[in-house]
């Protein structure tokens, strides 16, 4: 047996040992997807509800509270309980719908990922459970009644935790080896009262058999302390109890008698737990010990301020042999381990909260792995709702996901987004780069790339398009890994050229339609950022021609151009073409964006110094669209400087295609000038010359336009008092300063682009700084904050950038979190205090966090940040323009 965590994550990577074969892989929603949309509605929301889910069989996966499954999703775990109030057993988390929720999609519960190693060797969830009644229809009719403009009504606001009259349920996981895992369920009354209470733990299969493809399962008891799984290829495992329950049997297959869908396969079905613990139904269940569903059942008392303990084991076995000796002293050995894992990673000198912040965001981005099966051309098979080429992604037939995957938000977005996944790769890879590798790979598989060179963008539409950002996530991942280990992985890189190369060119061949390297690409993962939803056709006609996604596309073929040089280094010399190919894509999209000479229709507007979206009318006409937005922020973000290492390797290049030289100066006019030497001899690939640059930055930095305390904003505050109206046809279109939820319902009104703070373009911000300070060192100097007088290098601008980031999660000198606004419970409750959540996005003024609340997926970069740019040895910063650890200064 390995002995500590690193190396159990090397021998998982290099020996084939299957320590991440048992993770957190439910999914905390499986209901309201459309991979488990029947077609019976046009809405997966209403198609499949979580009143449905309940009684109704999943198709492609399991949900559950902290659970866990093997790597394939055969065999499931989790807890259910009941406070003998609430009219139904807390079987999974609850949520309003999108269409239910006055701002889309919630969930209304409190849950932690408070730890986990990346072997799962070591997990912890801790589950707020109000031992008052639940009020699931108050919080259903408050916030259906509430309007976009109004805040969303929460747990916290019902009366759900009067007088701390809840629980606090720990979830432990520790692995004794790969197929042998203690749990531990601790469970706290924080109440004035005694409370009586079920806990469930439950075990279950995966109904797979329902399309016949695999032969079904079954669960049964071996004595009075343990049960059986069978399964033909996952094999035996044995659940056994510390303390002797009562154990339930029943299916998993749907209850169609109570749904009106037919009749029941078996008179035993998924809800049988429910019926026999709530309605007292004691015939619900099988008396004869049997099924694919089973539970171990523990009515309690816990008196007021005490707590009780379960602990079990699930092992790979087929015997009814166990003994829990030593599982307190194998518990207390992994949670040792997990902490010797993190100190090796906290900054020198870091905190205690700040490695409270940096612990939880990681083990919130392990947590959120979850199992994602998808089969288009089966789903479509079994679709009810038209004819099979009008139906959802239907030019998706060749899609066939089962792995795992890492999920923004287990709950509110259990389904990939296929640019949050290249920013969850960044602190993924602080803690497991191999995984953090292969979920890069994993999207340009032919089971996702789409043959035309597409990749899926989500599951409600592969078609939509996100930004670009995959090929960043290639070339940071590869300087990591070259710097950590003295090489990098030229395999890796080679693999994942094939696939963004296929991409690049679908972007070349799809989205610029006017072939002027001008590109469109609709929302681009900035939802309502814009004047019209630019997913949908324009009230004007004509199209927008996207300054993000100019931006956006100049930074693609500037990662394209630094793969490729740097796979010419590693001696493969067939890549020379593609250097020069992807240098002329960046020169070609950088000059589009300001055209040399004087022109009226082009993105940069030279009177406000600002780079627009362009409206281009169907006369070919066109007018700036002048929202000053991070649309116009963006084309910073397209900065990358060539190292030395790689220049020598171009006059023999350039040398074959002479006439490159020519077309540089000619196209480089108006942009960063790839003929300017820089700091140590590099080169800077930009969008903005230095002229630009001062000017953007002017504005950024300015406290009255996007520069907040808390990071930079995605909208001028200056259109708080100056909104930007276009006018058409008697009809006004209105950008406004919003600096929390949405007030409007573009493209499903559950986030919001006009005004808070978004951690993956602050990333971006932050990393362009990062190459723009390599380039021009600590001569060039700018106003931070505007007006301010206090002058600063640009990687003291970056620097400051992430202090205001940080300042969202750390106490501040009241002792209060900017992310938990107002909620006294969070701000001044010991048991809730230090339980950090990492919202979708944050107030633009106050810093409070807003949207999903788990969205540890890019969120979690904080982490990532807090870890790079704690302290900085400028001497070797200078030396090497990358970003990673190994600039950190070791105190």
């Amino acid at each position: 047996m390995t002995k500590n965590e690193r190396q159990r994550l090397e021998a998982c990577a290099h020996e084939g040992i299957e320590w991440k074969k048992w993770g957190p892989y439910l999914s905390e929603r499986q209901w309201g997807t459309v991979r488990e949309d029947d077609g019976s509605t046009d809405n997966p929301w209403i198609s499949f509800s979580h009143d449905q889910s309940r009684a109704r069989t999943y198709k492609y996966g399991e949900d559950g509270i902290a659970g866990i499954s093997d790597d394939n999703q055969h065999l499931c775990f989790a807890l259910s309980l009941w406070n003998k109030k609430d009219p139904i057993l807390k079987e999974r988390l609850f949520g309003l719908s999108g269409p239910k929720g006055n701002h889309g999609e919630d969930v209304k519960e409190y849950y932690f990922y408070q730890d986990s190693t990346p072997t799962h060797s070591y997990m912890r969830y801790l589950y707020k459970y109000p031992l008052n009644e639940f009020p699931y229809q108050d919080l259903v009719d408050v916030n259906a009644a509430r309007s976009k403009k109004d805040f969303e009504y929460e747990l916290l606001d019902t009366n759900a935790f009067k007088e701390n009259n809840y629980l606090d349920v720990f979830i432990e996981y520790a692995k004794k080896d790969i197929n042998n895992i203690l749990i531990k369920i601790t469970a706290h009354n924080r109440g004035s009262k005694d409370a009586n209470v079920v806990l469930l733990p439950t075990l279950w299969f995966r109904n797979t058999w329902w399309n016949y493809k695999t032969i079904e399962p079954k669960i049964e008891l071996l004595d009075d302390n343990c049960i059986i799984a069978k399964h033909d290829f996952l094999g035996d495992y044995v659940l056994s109890a510390k303390e002797t329950p009562l154990w339930l049997f029943t299916n998993n297959e749907t209850n169609h008698e109570k749904l009106g869908t037919g009749n029941n396969s078996t008179k035993y079905v998924k809800d049988a737990f429910n019926e026999f613990i709530v309605e007292q139904k004691f015939d619900s269940v099988n008396p004869d010990n049997q099924g694919t569903k089973a539970a171990a059942m523990y009515d309690l008392e816990i008196p007021a301020g005490e707590s009780i303990e379960i602990s079990l084991t699930l092992k790979s076995t087929n015997r009814a042999k166990y003994s829990f000796k030593s599982f307190e002293k194998t518990l207390s050995l992994r949670k040792k381990e997990a902490d010797e894992f993190y100190n090796d990673i906290y900054p020198p000198d870091s905190s205690e909260d700040e490695q409270r912040i940096i612990r939880q965001g990681l083990a919130g981005m392990l947590w959120t792995k979850q199992y994602f099966e998808f089969d288009i051309s089966e789903w479509l098979d079994n679709y009810k709702g038209g004819p099979r080429k009008k139906l959802r992604n239907n030019d998706w037939e060749h899609l066939k996901n089962h792995d795992i995957i890492s999920m923004p938000d287990k709950w509110e977005y259990p389904w990939y987004a296929v640019w949050d996944s290249a920013f969850h790769t960044l602190p993924l890879s602080v803690v497991d780069p191999y995984f953090a590798k292969n979920q890069l790979e994993l999207f340009l598989q032919d089971n996702y790339l789409h043959p035309n060179g597409q990749i899926p963008a989500y599951e409600w539409s592969f078609n939509d398009v996100n930004p670009p950002v995959h090929a960043f996530a290639v070339v940071t991942l590869y300087k990591n890994n070259k710097q950590n280990h003295g090489k990098g992985d030229g395999e890796f890189l080679k693999t994942c050229f094939e696939g963004l190369n296929k991409n690049f060119y679908w972007w070349i061949n799809h989205k610029d339609p006017m072939k002027n390297n001008t590109f469109q690409g609709g929302f681009l993962g900035l939802d309502n950022i814009g004047v019209f939803d630019r997913s949908h056709e324009l009230p004007t006609g004509g199209h927008i021609e996207q300054s993000d996604g100019n931006g956006w596309m100049a930074l693609y073929a500037q990662n394209m151009l630094e793969i490729c040089l740097e796979l010419v280094r590693l001696g493969y010399e067939e890549y020379e073409e593609a250097v020069v190919d992807y240098y002329n894509h960046f020169l070609e999209i950088a000059s589009a964006m300001d055209k040399v000479g004087e022109n009226q229709d082009e993105m940069w507007d030279e009177e406000d110094q600002f780079f627009y979206d362009v409206l281009r009318f169907p006369d070919g006409s066109a007018t700036r669209l002048k929202v000053r937005s991070m649309v116009g922020l963006l084309p910073l973000c397209a900065s990358t400087v060539i190292e030395k290492e790689h220049l020598d390797l171009l006059p023999p290049i350039m040398e074959k295609y002479k006439y490159m030289i020519t077309r540089t100066k000619r196209l480089s006019k108006n942009i960063a000038s790839p003929f300017n030497q820089g700091e140590n001899d590099r080169r800077l690939l930009g969008v903005l010359s230095q002229e630009k640059l001062t000017a953007i930055l002017k504005t950024m930095l300015n406290e009255d336009e996007f520069l907040s305390d808390y990071g930079i904003r995605s909208l001028s505050k200056y259109h708080e008092e100056n909104p930007y109206v276009f006018s058409w046809n008697d009809e006004e279109f209105t950008v406004k300063y919003v600096p929390g939820e949405s007030d409007s319902s573009m493209f499903g009104g559950n986030s919001n682009w006009r005004g808070p703070i978004w951690m993956p373009t602050n990333t971006m911000i932050i990393r362009a700084l990062f190459q723009q300070y390599a380039f021009y060192g600590d001569d060039y100097k700018v106003e931070c904050p505007t007006g301010s007088g206090n002058m600063m290098t640009l990687l003291e601008v970056a620097i400051e950038i992430v202090n205001r980031l940080e300042k969202i999660f750390l106490k501040d000198e009241k002792n209060y979190r900017p992310v938990y606004g107002w909620y006294k419970h969070f701000q001044e409750d010991p048991n809730w205090e230090n339980n950090i959540l990492f919202y979708e996005y944050f107030h633009g003024d106050n810093g409070a966090g807003i949207g999903a609340s788990h969205q540890t997926g890019w969120t979690g970069v904080i982490s990532y940040l807090m870890l790079m740019f704690r302290t900085y040895n400028f001497d070797k910063l200078k030396d090497n323009a990358h970003w990673d650890e190994k600039t950190i200064k070791k105190k």
